[in-house]
């Protein structure tokens, strides 16, 4: 009988839903409205990247203060990737509709968010989880970096010719990053699809299938 190994490695998980971090990021989503409106609106373009920014920076600031005050939760694990892909996509169709950003560019984005969350759907269907990985962090953070000054330059804001360029190159950095870290996610689903429930009495219909070997790491030898 084979018997589950923990998780020790991971820091431990509470089902609070008050928390800081998490007020953070419903702060983050309930901005996303506000910064669409500002980036619609003519005139108010420089606004709107701004308080873009500040919603996408604050992507790091939660999951630090989660971790450092022991505040990290199931429903925050869960907010934090959610603000991010609702503030990208909300953010690129905004700024394709005001031709400040290319639709090809756009979709690159769009169309790898679109596989990530209906793989997610899946697993959770299944009672499991993926956690984000760092590269899906840094590859965000470059994107969102990228992303608002070739808007910026596009609007002909102050610096526009050089906040384009550097644009280009954080976005040129970023897709790549982003893809890579979505191979990465690729494996972490099917580890998590073979990893047996961890659950006492070990659930039948949740084994790996018969003549495969239990993904490494999850399970102790006999």
């Amino acid at each position: 009988m084979r018997a589950v190994a923990a998780e020790t490695s991971r820091p431990e998980t509470s089902r609070r839903v008050l928390t800081i971090p998490n007020g953070i990021s419903f702060a983050r989503i309930l901005l996303i409205p506000v910064f669409v409106l500002l980036l619609l609106r003519h005139g108010s373009e420089t606004a709107g990247l701004l308080l873009l920014g500040a919603v996408v920076s604050t992507d790091w600031v939660d999951g630090v203060i989660a971790r450092r005050t022991g505040q990290v939760s199931e429903l925050g694990k869960l907010l934090d990737p959610v603000a991010d892909r609702l503030a990208i996509a909300a953010a690129l169709v905004t700024l394709v509709v005001r031709d400040a950003f290319p639709l090809w560019a756009a979709l690159l984005i769009l169309v790898r968010d679109l596989l990530i969350v209906v793989a997610g759907l899946f697993l959770l269907s299944r009672g499991r989880r993926i956690d984000v990985r760092f590269l899906g962090k840094v590859a965000t953070f470059s994107l969102m970096l990228g992303v608002p000054l070739v808007a910026w330059g596009n609007f002909g804001l102050a610096l526009g010719h050089a906040a384009r360029a550097l644009g280009w190159i954080a976005y040129a950095v970023g897709i790549v990053e982003y893809y890579g870290a979505g191979v990465l996610y690729a494996f972490d689903l099917r580890n998590a699809l073979r990893a047996p429930a961890a659950s006492a009495g070990g659930d039948p219909a949740s084994a790996p299938p018969s003549g495969r070997e239990a993904t490494p790491g999850y399970d102790e030898p006999p």
